[in-house]
């Protein structure tokens, strides 16, 4: 199993890289937005690889972080997502663009990219928002500090949060610690119950 490739750059094609790991030449293929910060031909390279395994075939896909491969895999577990259409959205959106559009629940940020349709769109962001939540937190915390800084936050986060600041908190401290009482408390709590968890992430 290759999980990376550390080695100058042989050739890149319209979806794929070709490495040379000390004469050995390895095909990765990649998103367009990888392929574009790979550099050039004959400069050093370092790929993070997930290796496919299949009756007829061996295939290598490369991506330039562990954080983009994983969403590579994370993508391919919503029916109807292959590795191509994976590769796609990876294209489209950086994985902090996907993530945020995923807590956002914005099927037409996903469905920018080539393959994507409603119904694909609607899978992504409804079957992810709750099995990726390590990737998830940090989107939450953006969209968050948007809908604060936008004036559409919920009225008891809102209340929480300024809550939190007027104790001595940064607003960003505070933001980032009701972000995560959001996700303990669940939808719908008030606002002295968020104050209470957000203190509880606080004090860690």
């Amino acid at each position: 199993m290759i999980g990376k490739l550390k080695g100058t750059i042989d050739e890149i094609g319209e979806d794929y890289v070709l490495v040379d790991v000390h004469g050995v030449c390895y095909v990765a293929y990649c998103s367009a937005r990888t392929l574009s910060k790979l550099g050039s031909v004959g400069e050093a390279c370092v790929l993070f690889i997930e290796t496919y395994v299949r009756e007829d075939q061996l295939r290598l896909f490369g991506f330039m972080t562990a954080l983009e491969r994983e969403w590579f895999n994370l993508l391919q577990s919503v029916q109807g997502v292959g590795a191509k259409v994976a590769l796609a959205v990876l294209s489209t959106l950086t994985p902090g663009e996907l993530a945020n559009a995923i807590a956002l629940q914005d099927r037409a940020a996903v469905s920018r990219a080539p393959g994507v349709g409603p119904k694909v769109a609607m899978r992504l962001v409804t079957e992810l928002k709750n099995r990726a939540p390590a990737f998830a937190g940090e989107a939450i915390n953006i969209a968050l500090k948007q809908e604060l800084g936008e004036g559409v936050a919920a009225a008891p986060v809102a209340d929480a949060v300024s809550a939190l600041t007027n104790l001595g908190y940064s607003r960003d401290q505070a933001a980032n610690a009701i972000a995560a009482a959001m996700k303990t408390a669940g939808d719908g709590a008030d606002s002295a119950k968020l104050i209470r968890l957000g203190l509880k992430e606080l004090a860690r």
